[in-house]
């Protein structure tokens, strides 16, 4: 039994430093805003 707790203890510890790195990441990483053009073939717009 005391493994058991062993290893839930390692998973919830591994679990963690997972949230933890994912959360980090997404509020003190901050994406540069650029301006972005995408051409769109006229054929697209032609309803067939």
């Amino acid at each position: 039994m005391p493994s058991l707790f062993r290893f839930l203890t390692v998973v919830a510890v591994i679990g963690g430093l997972i949230y933890g790195a994912i959360f980090a990441l997404a509020n003190f990483v901050n994406p540069k805003p650029r301006e972005m053009t995408v051409s769109v073939p006229s054929d697209r717009f032609l309803k067939k």
